[in-house]
């Protein structure tokens, strides 16, 4: 009987355990704190939608701020024409000299694909776009799109496949995100002036509203930072191996990186000679897998 009731009990945490990384809630965790009537709460807060209309686009922002982790959200892009419009996922800092990480969907006319802009900015300094076409209909369903930060790297992912790494390069004087915290963004907003072929293509007013759904997200693997300035670490947050804050990439993911580059890379600042005819940008010049 002993033995039954541990079972018992140890069942119970494990549900509570995976309820709670599960228990997400936009309503309660996030404050719309632009374009407030854009932002519709759907199912008890578990899904939010994000209009675009002619008067405002809509921004969330978390109540927590984070000093590292993974921060994994299930995104639904707007369907049909989307010319002009920015549907976007981003952790960022605030400041002159902010840190921030993007995924930024540009919209497009009918039939033509979404492209993903991404960039990373850290002590103020940005400029490192990344751009890639989606290999598959990001509007047809929700993908999971997610930002892994640790004092190692950054590493942005597609349902799990690795599209970007941004390594930690300090001893080669490049800036890397440790001392900021940030808070976690979701938004819509017009971009028409460069978001659809470099601005050629203006927003179709006439197709709005434009909305994008948000579904689930998980910050479960994070240090939230608190008042006192201190971080609260949880989800194998500690120094020890095999927890996200000293997650790397391996050998499987360096080759599912290059697959994803060769196959659906649209653009990298590290091989844009017209913006850099001289010299390019320091963290391009060292061998991305360097250890």
């Amino acid at each position: 009987m002993r033995g039954a009731s541990g079972l018992r009990w140890l069942a119970a945490a494990l549900l509570m355990a995976v309820g709670a990384a599960n228990d997400h809630n936009f309503h309660r965790d996030f404050d719309a704190v632009w374009g407030k009537g854009n932002a519709r709460f759907r199912d008890g807060g578990r899904l939010v939608e994000l209009t675009l209309d002619e008067q405002t686009g809509a921004r969330l922002q978390s109540k927590d701020r984070y000093l590292f982790g993974r921060f994994d959200l299930e995104i639904k892009l707007v369907r049909g024409e989307s010319a002009g419009t920015i549907t976007s996922f981003y952790i960022c800092s605030g400041g002159a000299r902010h840190d921030e990480v993007d995924f930024e969907f540009l919209g497009n006319v009918s039939g033509e694909p979404y492209l993903l802009h991404t960039n990373i900015f850290s002590d103020g300094k940005g400029e490192r776009e990344q751009q890639f076409v989606l290999w598959f209909d990001p509007t047809a369903g929700f993908h999971t799109y997610s930002i892994l930060w640790n004092p190692h790297n950054i590493i942005l992912y597609i349902d799990g496949t690795p599209i970007r790494v941004f390594r930690n390069n300090e001893a080669y004087g490049v800036p890397f995100p440790t001392k900021q915290p940030v808070h976690v963004f979701a938004s819509i907003w017009n971009a028409e002036e460069w978001a659809t072929q470099g601005g050629r293509v203006k927003t179709n007013w006439s197709r709005a509203p434009f909305v994008a759904t948000y579904g689930r997200y998980n910050v479960s693997n994070a240090c939230v930072w608190d008042a006192g300035g201190a971080a609260r670490c949880s989800g194998g947050g500690g120094s020890g191996r095999g927890g996200w804050m000293s997650q790397m990439m391996d050998w499987w993911s360096w080759m599912t990186l290059n697959w994803v580059r060769m196959n659906y890379m649209a653009y990298d600042y590290c091989t844009d000679r017209k913006r850099f005819p001289h010299r390019f940008p320091t963290e391009c010049i060292i061998p991305i897998g360097t250890t």
